[in-house]
């Protein structure tokens, strides 16, 4: 059976991009609720779990780098989260060209679904110290942190990326997770904002969380996000409260102004991107939502708007980094090299339709596509890039602490 079999088109679109990018893969993975997680699943101490021996975090002499004799480059990404050609779907026109130019052949694998469930895939090898077959992963900021944490990440050598270290903006540099961007570069950024659809508000714009929770107008026909970050993240911005200094109460007090929301049925539910299917037929009215995803709702939908809220939108990357034990650090390095050249960051970006981490691909896009190249979800003006926000940084014990009262929230 058709997965997408009767989605209107343009969300069914969306979703062949979004369902996979990361964003959607941790929505499913929180339904299943944080005290499954708790009960034994990939979430990790910060004790007892020792580095990994021998990575190349002490010095580039302590992994033997097999690049020159071997030309080859294991890469492992999320599903549709590169360029294709729009006629043969096998090829994938900026990573072949990297292969034409390099000679470097590049085994490249959708095999991340979920971040916890790729962790648990290569925990392992990594706590073993042994290779995990894969030379270049994409993981979203937080895994990312995790894996950097554990000493599980190989340091990237500044000397084979000057075109990252050169054209990497400015906003992705200061990283909580990976400070001074020693072992990961973003693939993509993302953004959580509020998005609405004009014929089924008749017209009203929905610019806030307050109105999200609040609005009459809107009750019954509001969601929000089975991901905790960007929920309750949000739902903390909008009450004025730093998302990347909060403290315990702070969340609480978010939780319960959602709550409270819930009791009084202004929300219809808590949802991954099937948000997107009643986004765009008018049965959600108004929502929080994933910047791709509306970029590619809009193609199609005239009525679907978006608005970034005065009070600030929650940020975050998918990054590139090295495993740890790694052969092929050389090659990895030059592949992310490569997509720091504007060119080619345009391209993946028009495909992707996600934030684009790369200064001088704006120029690029106009010679592409200049509606993209306007898009503030995919190249946020200076405005936008003043109210992103993270989540900050949460150990493992928090991680499962949070997620135990938002899934209590969300019912899950």
């Amino acid at each position: 059976m058709d997965l997408y079999e009767g989605m209107p088109e343009p969300v069914r679109r969306a979703w062949e991009r979004s369902l996979t990018t990361g964003r959607a893969a941790m929505s499913r993975r929180r339904l299943l609720g944080a005290a499954g997680l708790a009960a034994g699943g990939t979430l990790l101490t910060a004790c007892g779990i020792p580095p990994a021996q021998g990575s190349r975090n002490g010095g580039p002499e302590d992994t033997p780098d097999h690049s020159k004799k071997e030309k080859v480059l294991n890469f492992a990404n999320w599903p549709l989260y590169i360029d294709v050609d729009d006629h043969d779907k096998k090829k994938r026109p900026t990573l072949d060209r990297f292969e034409r130019e390099t000679g470097i052949r590049v085994k490249y694998v959708e095999d991340i679904n979920d971040n916890n469930e790729f962790y648990g895939k290569i925990k392992p090898q990594l706590a073993a110290g042994q290779d995990t077959g894969r030379d270049l992963v994409c993981l979203s900021d937080w895994m990312a942190g995790r894996v950097i944490r554990q000493g599980w990440a190989q340091r990237l050598d500044p000397a084979n990326l000057p075109h990252a270290v050169t054209n990497l903006e400015d906003r992705f540099r200061a990283a909580a997770h990976d400070p001074g961007r020693q072992y990961s570069y973003p693939w993509a950024g993302t953004a959580c904002i509020v998005a609405y659809n004009k014929k089924a508000t008749k017209g009203k714009k929905v610019t806030s969380v307050t109105q999200l929770l609040e609005d009459e107008s809107l009750k019954g026909r509001v969601s929000m996000l089975t991901e905790m970050t960007d929920t309750v993240g949000l739902t903390m911005l909008d009450m004025g409260v730093d998302a990347e200094k909060f403290q315990d109460d702070d969340f609480d007090a978010a939780i319960a102004r959602i709550q409270k929301a819930v009791d009084r049925k202004q929300l219809r539910r808590f949802s991954g991107n099937d948000y997107m299917d009643e986004l765009n037929s008018g049965d959600i009215a108004a929502c929080l939502a994933w910047a791709g995803d509306v970029v590619q709702l809009q193609l199609d939908n005239p009525d679907v708007e978006f608005a970034v809220p005065d009070s600030g939108y929650l940020f975050g990357t998918d990054d590139l980094l090295v495993p740890a034990k790694a052969r092929h650090q050389d090659n990895a390095e030059a592949l992310i090299d490569y997509y720091y050249r504007p060119k080619e960051a345009a391209e993946l970006a028009a495909w992707v339709n996600y934030i684009c981490p790369v200064a001088g691909a704006k120029a690029e896009m106009e010679k592409i596509d200049k509606n993209l190249a306007e898009d503030e979800l995919i190249f946020p003006g200076a405005d936008m890039v003043a109210k992103g926000k993270n989540f900050r940084p949460m150990t493992s014990e928090q991680e499962v602490a949070y997620e135990e009262k938002f899934s209590k929230l969300i019912g899950a």
